[in-house]
């Protein structure tokens, strides 16, 4: 076996299935693109799924990757066992509808076992398969030369995951050793059991069935090999390491944090799970982060915020009492710089994300222990010995205190925790998360019509808006016809077409097409699997068959707007990243004939001043008649140039680079304006977040701008109207409008302050004596709170010494206000008991202080109930 690094482990899987004629896919991002379904890509066939279920068709029907992936499922025995990570890297290789179970297992066996590649010893490794795989059985027993002893049949070896592609699959182990197990009488000592012997390192999944709707299975018609190697469980096979931990990949990540704590590493198995638990977490959150997802209160963000707080948490029992995490970053960076480049150049970012979330925890913490002690003091006044789980829960999901910090604190005051509460609060809140996911269906069957047509289909629409061409095939009710009638609805592929099929976040083109005695209206365009436009149609008129001549129109107008919106969403992009900073990125868009919409990444908030100079930016940038040239490169001249690509985004080896001048570059198919001008205007509409991290911007074009611009302009000269002045001098009006509403309710004020004070005077008349207490209880005719509190000030004033409780009726509402003097307080009297039960006298509540407070009810027939209350009061405050 070769003494191999992480990196070279990587790309020798990748060299090696490249040299088998598979084409190499890129990592994609870990935020999935247009899949509902993930949280996070989870593995390496997460991101082929549209391959697998027939959607698009594949250049290559071999493929390989590496794959980063997230799984947050068992993030509590991260840290506490030798290979469970919230973050790894899955290296597979794919074959959708070409070679199968003999091919698969044969490059799985050559690369492990090969003098050239890993060259694992071949006595060391044991597989498992399905007791029905009789195939498989006999290709690793008679092809492979495995003994039998070696194969063991396993009745879990069925990968399924619902409805669509499932099948059998077959796992390799190596032999760690005895000194990982050696009892013959451990019932899990054998490949596939419970033991940390023998070390599961590939898994190979032979799609061969489709899991139907009622539950049967049926044959797939094309069968497809989907495999998944670890790549860290591989490599610490390769450099004989106890853990995953020990490996180039997380050690260095180790060994900075050593310098940051006050212990090391081996230094004693609890603090050996903190070094382990902050190693894996900061890789995930770093990776996250690079690719786009930050820290908030649900989804993905909730998960980021959560690994940081636990490694936080697991970071004090090792002395480590400040933000940190944000400067392992550089050392994550360079340990994956080689397949990962994008970690390196986004450090800065990510390091300043990471900082401001842990400095906020570290507040929150502060926060969280008060509120804490106040719960245990309150808990200790009541006689009680069990913290409730509700308040566990409370600190956790609402203060983000972890669960596991709360009990240390509790125990340490002599308290047991209330497992069961906090279970149950949790257990609700995991079936709120189920009943608001979104139930949508994980893979799709095949349908091999589409896919199966292969026909040649030409888009012209860069250069020509109308076109002759022949119908090269028609598709209604999922099935290759003939002909279509008039009133019908099918699908559509033109030997050459001007009509552009949605992507890129630009609609599709409608429009019409002609054909002798019919017309069909031509409602949406979509790519086929194989690549070609597949045009939507309504037969309006005659009869369209196939191999028919006709001649195609795109609505001219529509694909006007559309090319002023797509060019000044270029533009946009680039202004953002002047004005806001280069880690902007686009996370989404729609280009449209009335609007455009761009999401982009960015953590705080756009001030209207940024917006008005992105706005400033992009139309001056219309405004300077800048050429819009197109060009065809080769992905490695188009990066020389400095073009931007979207992450996440599949190129092939020749792009479209669409270039604005030298103000912007970027990779683009879809279709622009010759020349900045013809935007003529750019205006943003609207600026607002839309998830944690991402920012939306709305704006419009030409004529879309001058309607929002004169619809703006009307508002302005009815405002004129309204206030009888001149549209410029509207501002300076309504400043003179708003200062005579000022004077008016400061006389208001004054009045109804003279007002109270007189009847403030006038009830003195009905102050009552009860137990030696002065007592006033009197329903008054004020019209806010405001004034209600001030009288009851002014009454305690004239006093000196008493009980007072004023109520006024508003709209059927009863407002309280209630008031003790400073020497009865001292007795014992309180406002806020006094309020609190004559509140729900009168069918409300409130509270306040022992000098002061106030309430509101519903009911108030009940006033001289609550007014009668107040002598009871007087005479007994208990």
């Amino acid at each position: 076996m070769k003494n191999l690094t992480s990196a070279q482990v990587r790309q020798m899987f990748l060299d090696f299935f490249k040299e088998k004629n598979h084409g190499v896919e890129p990592s994609a991002s870990l935020v999935p693109k247009d899949d509902p379904t993930l949280l996070w890509i989870n593995s390496g066939v997460a991101t082929l799924k549209k391959y697998f279920d027939g959607r698009v068709v594949p250049e290559n029907p071999r493929i390989t990757n590496a794959q980063k992936s997230i799984r947050t499922n068992d993030i509590t025995n991260v840290g506490y066992t030798a290979r469970h990570h919230t973050f790894f890297e899955m290296l597979g290789n794919f074959s959708i509808g070409d070679y199968f179970k003999e091919e698969a297992i044969d490059f799985a066996w050559e690369f492990l076992t090969g003098k050239q590649w890993i060259g694992l010893n071949q006595e060391k490794l044991s597989v498992t398969v399905h007791p029905e795989d009789e195939e498989a059985y006999v290709l690793w027993r008679d092809k492979i030369g495995l003994p039998e002893e070696r194969i063991i049949r396993l009745e879990e070896n069925f990968w399924d995951i619902g409805e669509g592609p499932s099948g059998p699959n077959t796992e390799i182990f190596y032999d760690r050793g005895a000194a990982y197990g050696e009892d013959a009488t451990d019932p899990e000592l054998y490949p596939g059991g419970e033991n940390e012997r023998y070390l599961e390192i590939w898994n190979l999944v032979f799609s061969q069935f489709n899991h139907n709707p009622d539950d049967t299975y049926t044959p797939l018609p094309k069968k497809n090999i989907d495999t998944g190697m670890g790549l860290e469980r591989l490599v610490s096979v390769i450099q004989n390491t106890k853990t995953n931990f020990e490996t180039d990949l997380f050690l260095p990540i180790i060994r900075e944090t050593e310098k940051l704590a006050n212990t090391t590493y081996n230094a004693s198995e609890a603090t050996d799970v903190a070094f382990k638990v902050i190693a894996d977490h900061i890789r995930t959150v770093t990776f996250a982060v690079s690719d786009g997802a930050l820290p908030s209160n649900e989804g993905r963000g909730y998960v980021l915020r959560r690994l940081l707080r636990r490694a936080v948490r697991y970071a004090k029992q090792i002395g480590i009492e400040k933000p940190f995490m944000y400067q392992l970053v550089p050392t994550v960076g360079a340990i994956m710089e080689a397949f990962y480049p994008e970690v390196h150049d986004k450090k800065d970012f990510i390091q300043n994300v990471m900082k401001t979330e842990e400095e906020r925890f570290h507040e929150t913490l502060q926060e969280g222990l008060q509120i804490l002690h106040t719960i245990i003091d309150n808990e200790k006044a009541k006689g009680h010995r069990l913290f409730p789980g509700k308040e566990v829960f409370r600190l956790y999901d609402t203060y983000g205190f972890p669960k596991e910090l709360t009990e240390e604190y509790v125990e340490e005051a002599g308290f047991k925790m209330d497992e069961a509460g906090f279970e149950k609060e949790m257990a609700k809140q995991r079936e709120r998360a189920r009943n608001a996911r979104q139930k949508v269906d994980s893979m799709q069957i095949q349908d091999s019509v589409l896919s199966d047509i292969k026909v040649d289909s030409t888009f012209v629409g860069y250069d020509y808006l109308r076109t002759d061409t022949t119908v090269a095939e028609l598709v209604a009710d999922k099935q290759l016809v003939d002909k279509v009638e008039a009133g019908n609805e099918a699908y559509l592929i033109l030997a050459e077409t001007p009509f552009y099929a949605e992507s890129g976040g630009q609609i599709a083109d409608k429009g019409r097409i002609l054909f002798e005695n019919g017309t069909a209206e031509v409602q949406n365009v979509q790519k086929a699997p194989n690549g070609q436009n597949l045009h939507r149609i309504l037969v309006q008129e005659g009869t369209l068959s196939k191999g028919q001549a006709v001649f195609a129109e795109v609505d001219q107008l529509s694909r006007q707007y559309i090319i002023k919106n797509h060019t000044a969403t270029h533009l946009l992009h680039q202004a953002l990243k002047d004005e806001l900073g280069e880690h902007v990125n686009q996370a989404g868009s729609l280009v449209a004939t009335e609007r455009l919409r761009f999401d982009f990444s960015h953590f705080g908030a756009v001030t209207e001043q940024e917006i008005a100079e992105i706005e400033q930016k992009v139309n001056e940038k219309i405004w300077a008649s800048i050429p819009v040239t197109i060009t065809n490169k080769t992905i490695d001249e188009a990066k020389e140039m400095g073009a931007m690509a979207l992450f996440g985004e599949k190129y092939g080896d020749i792009v479209r680079v669409v270039e604005i001048g030298d103000y912007s570059i970027e990779l683009c198919g879809g279709c622009h304006v010759r020349n900045s001008a013809e935007i003529g205007l750019f205006k943003i509409v609207s600026e607002s977040g839309i998830g944690a991290g991402t920012r939306r911007i709305e704006a419009v074009t030409a004529k879309g701008a001058y309607q929002y611009v004169n619809g703006k302009h009307q508002l302005l000269q009815t405002a004129a109207s309204q206030l009888k002045t001149m549209e410029e001098q509207v501002p300076e009006r309504l400043e003179h409008v708003f200062q005579e509403i000022k004077e008016q309710q400061r006389q208001i004020q004054s009045l109804q302050a003279k007002l109270s004070q007189q009847e403030a005077s006038s009830i003195l008349a009905d102050v009552k004596e009860v137990n030696g207490k002065h007592i006033l209880a009197k329903k008054v005719d004020v019209s806010d709170m405001n004034q209600l509190r001030q009288m009851v000030d002014e009454m305690k004033q004239k006093l000196e010494s008493g009980i007072i409780l004023l109520a006024a009726v508003n709209n059927d509402k009863v407002q309280l206000a209630a008031g003790v003097t400073k020497d009865l307080v001292s007795e014992g009297y309180h406002a806020g008991n006094l309020i609190k039960e004559t509140a729900k006298i009168c069918g409300g509540g409130g509270g306040g202080r022992p000098d002061m407070a106030q309430a509101g009810g519903k009911d108030a027939s009940k006033l001289s109930e609550a007014f009668n209350y107040v002598e009871k009061y007087a005479q007994n405050p208990q």
